[in-house]
């Protein structure tokens, strides 16, 4: 298993490579209330978990570790897992998810973008269809990885 973490860490992403973090800390999941506006893509407001786009030449373990800092300024994480992969929001989107702890607290590092986050207990995470985000499939990876281990 950790062969395939590592492969999937040192793959160098692409504008269209989204990595995300199944933020975890004392049993709970980190999750945030993301408001989009229409002239970045549409008008929405979502919950969901760290994690965002690629820049260029950068790996996946690199995108992650500076998306999660520049979100929630947690800057000490284990990448312990890699869940899966999915499909993104948008066409041609690739969201690799991975299961990660940490003993940092988390902070609103961009309130322009969210109003903000909050552990909340992975039963909670589980059976409240909010935190689906822009998407069902990677709450349903996420969730079979979660109520598996």
């Amino acid at each position: 298993m950790k062969t395939e973490l590592q492969e999937n860490l040192n793959r160098i992403g692409n504008s269209q490579t989204c990595p995300v973090s199944v933020m975890i800390k004392n049993g709970k999941i980190l999750t945030g209330h993301r408001h989009y506006t229409k002239d970045k893509w549409k008008d929405v407001s979502v919950w969901t978990i760290p994690g965002g786009r690629s820049d260029e030449g950068e790996t996946i373990e690199e995108t992650l570790r500076r998306e999660v800092y520049e979100e929630v300024g947690i800057t000490s994480f284990e990448i312990e897992d890699f869940i899966g992969q999915t499909e993104g929001a948008k066409a041609g989107d690739v969201v690799p998810i991975f299961y990660c702890t940490t003993s940092e607290e988390a902070k609103l590092m961009e309130p322009e973008k969210f109003s903000e986050w909050k552990w909340v207990t992975i039963e909670d995470y589980v059976k409240n269809e909010e935190y689906s985000g822009f998407s069902p499939i990677a709450r349903a990876v996420i969730i079979k990885y979660l109520t598996s281990n």
